[in-house]
């Protein structure tokens, strides 16, 4: 157990791999890296918890940290809505599916439509 470190608290969520602080009060600045999946994208319509609005679900993006927000701002701005990044899934107000698909596929990314 001397290789062993936390990788995720209940006060604070994920922890930084490099100096083991939660990952928004990381002082080490390391690049945390999402992904590992199949390299496809996939966009769907969530209502739960929220009390019957819709948020888009952008989940299966590859890269690090930085280049996720960078994603999530493109997005928002490109719907005109808010949104937010969770565990390296970005949430976009309301019903914006073919706009995102449209915006990904353009910049390159494979992408699919999850869900009903």
């Amino acid at each position: 157990m001397a290789n062993s470190r936390p990788v995720y608290s209940t006060e604070t969520g994920k922890l930084c791999p490099g100096c083991g602080q939660s990952v928004f009060a990381c002082t080490c600045n390391a690049q945390i890296v999402f992904g590992g999946g199949d390299g496809i994208i996939r966009l769907s319509r969530e209502t739960k918890g929220r009390k019957g609005k819709g948020v888009t679900i952008v989940s299966g993006f590859q890269g690090t940290e930085n280049e996720l927000k960078a994603l999530a701002k493109k997005l928002k701005q490109v719907c005109g809505t808010g949104g937010t990044v969770k565990d390296g899934v970005i949430e976009i107000q309301g019903d914006a599916r073919l706009k995102i698909l449209q915006t990904l596929e353009q910049a390159g990314h494979r992408v699919k439509l999850a869900g009903g």
